[in-house]
């Protein structure tokens, strides 16, 4: 008896063991029934204005659209949703008996399905299971992992999941791709006609396409309008006016601005997600517009492309992008401009002429060298092909002259300044110094709208932020950064103050003031006398061969920049900076709030009298003189080298000297006297310049200053002369420059006489492959030696 009992109670444990097992293993398997990702469908990739706009979106890979998910949705929609669908969906655990049963009793009825009974958590599981086949098995399945489904989201989150992958018809899938489809606009705006149409529609899809069963569609969404109103949801006027509405139509484009910041953001591993960029969302438009609207002006130059952008100065953010402009035509439109590597052009020159200020090599208004030159084979040449032979700094950068800031190059050295371009943030300087050299200033290199925006925009920076830290630390070299069209990138720059900058809040106004004296084109050029002109620090740039076209332009809180020219790189006469970029440029600029101008950095400032002709710190012999503002390391710089004192007989013709006449006889004045090869071409633009009387007769020995130089060839120059049409060797055209127009300069090569030239000395030579020793002589006796080679034969050779 005792067995028995002990057998049976061991078997009811064994059992309640098994049943225990049977129950873990059926909840594990529940608990683990429900996929953790429901939907791994491909999404569309969306751009968003910085507040909330729709600028842009691309379909998903699989052709349809289908935004990502959301998190929120219209009461709209939702009550429309729930009266349609799940009248008790708040109440039941995912499965509603109530509507199986009445489904269940209608199927039997009508002998066929009818009705599914499907709350909106099973229809949701139904969505993620799609390609299953429908059956009762499918049927119990969805039940089960309707209420898993239950237990791991909430009501509304099952609700957004539902919104994010119902069908609404072709190849719309999710609310927001509906809303924008068919309504044009955010779910958020849908009236009550729209918000039921689309509660509906997922119920029976194929119903939204025009001229198909639209009096079906429009019975249903009046049905439920009808049901909305009984519920309390809506008053009798608002479901009167709603039927009223129309149905719609053909289904409308989504918004295409900035779409070339869409293909970036996708590059950027943004894709099938929705980014919320820094885009101001009427100015994007706006200037896409103007861009639009200058297009037909460039067009008729065969120009077919031009981007543009738009930075908030203070923070680095993108207020606009437009990387090409639309054609009726392809013109390779799809290229993203801003982020493609350009020939800079003269777009440089403004980083150089303040790391120069920086250094105090020069001062604002220093006399730079503006003649031919000839550096290891490198011939710069002015855009006009013309010469000053001495300019002010701030001019030359103001007229974009090549020559003066080749010679800057030249003194700052290239290497550095190509190191101080990787600093601030320029990217595409991939190869070494060497590899661009004294052409890095003129376009040798290649630079986008992007990288040279954003220092544009990171100098204003570095100068509005000097204001804002107090003592020596006044500087975060973060400020130079690259533009960012993330909130969230903003973040990421480092706050550390430090005592220096790439380039100084001094170096930076004072260029930015001479920039703002460049000339404006068309009806920009009378903008001083209008008092609410903007004050704009601007730069153009122009490549080789016309095929770039640049402008970029700063204020205290905005940088705007502006390429113009083919994405094929083909060249076209009048492409340049100026007259093709700058127009649209202001344009822009028209568009946003006038502000005041860059504050005067006065601790890093110091005054200092210069010489009122040179620009050069003055030395005693200057007259007259200036007192300006210069970066503090200008206080450092050379006096200056130009003005000397001569001796003159008392009427100021001759020169003189105390071997040729008695000292009371002599007048002693300081005169402004350049180089020869300086003054050649600097008396000609120059009027006021007087050059230097000649000797007096019996006075020419110990002459102080030399009369004359050679322009070409100089020291030590290799010379190639090609050969004519006919085959016989040409000539190359040696040039001398001389104070004395009227003196006559007798030419020798290799001891041999060749002939004489008198006013214009300019002499054609042929001399033979090999090296020679040119000799000129002046009718004072002065001489000028100069050694060549040739390595081209020559007639005879």
């Amino acid at each position: 008896m005792v067995y028995r009992i002990q057998s049976a109670i061991i078997g009811a444990i064994s059992g309640i063991k098994k049943w225990i097992l049977l129950t873990s293993i059926l909840i594990i398997f529940y608990w683990f029934s429900l996929s953790k990702t429901l939907f791994n469908d491909p999404y569309s990739t969306v751009l968003q204005s910085k507040d909330g706009q729709l600028l842009s979106a691309s379909i998903a890979r699989d052709g349809q659209w289908r935004f990502p998910e959301t998190d929120t949705l219209p009461s709209k929609f939702i009550d429309a949703l729930i009266t349609f669908e799940d009248k008790r969906f708040y109440n039941h655990p995912g499965i509603d008996l109530l509507s199986l049963a009445r489904a269940f009793k209608q199927n039997i009825k009508a002998g066929k399905v009818v009705s599914g009974g499907s709350t909106i958590s099973m229809q949701v599981i139904r969505l993620s299971r799609k390609g299953q086949s429908r059956n009762v098995m499918e049927k119990l399945i969805e039940i089960i992992l309707a209420t898993r489904l239950e237990i791991r989201y909430s009501k509304e989150e099952i609700l957004a999941l539902y919104a994010s992958h119902a069908p609404f018809g072709g190849n719309v899938v999710g609310i927001e791709a509906a809303c924008w489809r068919y309504f044009s606009t955010t779910p958020n705006d849908l009236s009550w006609s729209q918000a039921a149409l689309l509660a509906v529609l997922p119920n029976a899809p194929s119903l939204i396409h025009p001229g198909k069963n639209r009096k079906t569609l429009k019975l249903k969404r009046d049905t439920l309008l009808d049901k909305l109103e009984r519920a309390n949801k809506i008053d009798k006027l608002t479901c009167s006016l709603a039927k009223d509405e129309p149905l719609p139509d053909s289904p409308y484009p989504l918004p295409r601005f900035a779409k070339h910041l869409l293909t970036r953001v996708a590059k950027d591993k943004f894709a099938e997600k929705k980014t919320t960029s820094t885009i101001d969302y009427s100015l994007q438009l706006r200037v896409e517009e103007i861009l639009q609207l200058h297009h037909q002006r460039l067009s008729a130059n065969e120009i077919h492309n031009a981007a543009a952008i738009v930075i908030d100065v203070n923070t680095g953010s993108i207020l606009a992008y437009v990387g090409n402009i639309d054609g009726k035509q392809r013109h390779e439109n799809d290229v993203d401009i801003i982020n493609s590597p350009r020939s800079t052009g003269s777009i440089l020159k403004p980083f150089l002429y303040a790391a120069m200020l920086d250094e105090g090599k020069i001062l604002p208004k220093s006399l730079l060298p503006d003649i031919p030159v000839l550096i290891n084979g490198f011939s710069p040449k002015n855009f006009s092909h013309a010469y000053d032979g001495a300019v002010p700094a701030d001019k030359a950068l103001i007229r974009s002259l090549n020559i003066p800031a080749v010679n800057m190059l030249k003194d700052y050295r290239y290497e550095k300044f190509h190191t101080l371009l990787k600093n601030m943030g320029m990217n595409t300087l991939t190869k070494a110094p060497d590899h661009y050299g004294l052409s890095l200033i003129l376009g040798g290199a290649e630079g986008t709208l992007w990288d040279i925006t954003g220092i544009y925009a990171s100098m204003a920076r570095t100068l509005n932020n000097y204001f804002e830290h107090p003592g020596a630390h006044r500087y975060l070299k973060s400020d130079f950064h690259a533009p960012y069209y993330l909130k969230s990138q903003q973040d990421s720059v480092k706050r550390d103050l430090e005592l220096t900058s790439w380039l100084s809040a001094a170096s930076i106004y004072s260029t930015f003031e001479a920039l703002k004296e460049v000339y404006r084109p068309g009806e920009e050029t009378g903008w001083r006398y209008f008092h609410n002109a903007k004050k704009i620090a601007w730069k153009t740039g122009t490549s080789f061969g016309f095929r770039d076209g640049w402008a970029v332009g700063v204020t205290p809180r905005y940088t705007v920049g502006v390429w113009v020219g083919n994405a094929d790189g083909e060249g076209r006469p009048g492409l340049t900076g100026t007259d093709a970029a700058a127009p649209v440029m202001f344009d822009i600029f028209a568009q946003l709030p006038q502000n005041k101008w860059f504050d005067f950095p006065k601790p890093e400032m110091h005054e200092v009298t210069t010489c009122g002709i040179s620009g050069f710190r003055a030395s005693p012999l200057c007259t007259p003189t200036d007192t300006i503002w210069v970066v503090k390391q200008g206080l450092s710089s050379s006096s200056c080298p130009y003005h000397k004192m001569v001796h003159l007989t008392k009427d100021q013709k001759y020169q003189v000297h105390d071997g040729c006449m008695a000292l009371q006889n002599i007048t002693h004045l300081s005169w402004f006297i350049l180089p020869p090869i300086q003054e050649y071409y600097y008396k000609a633009a120059t009027i006021s310049y007087k050059a230097l009387p000649p000797f007096r007769t019996g006075c020419e020995t110990g002459k102080a200053n030399s009369t004359m130089d050679m322009i070409y060839p100089k020291e030590n120059t290799k010379i190639y002369i090609p050969k004519e049409i006919d085959g016989n060797a040409g000539s190359s055209i040696f040039e001398l420059a001389h104070r004395n127009p009227n003196t006559t300069v007798y030419w020798h090569l290799d001891g041999n006489f060749l002939g004489v030239t008198k006013k214009t000395h300019h002499f054609p030579i042929n001399p033979k492959k090999g090296k020679h020793t040119l000799v000129v002589v002046d009718e004072d006796g002065e001489s000028l030696k100069r050694e060549f080679e040739v390595l081209s034969k020559g007639v005879g050779d």
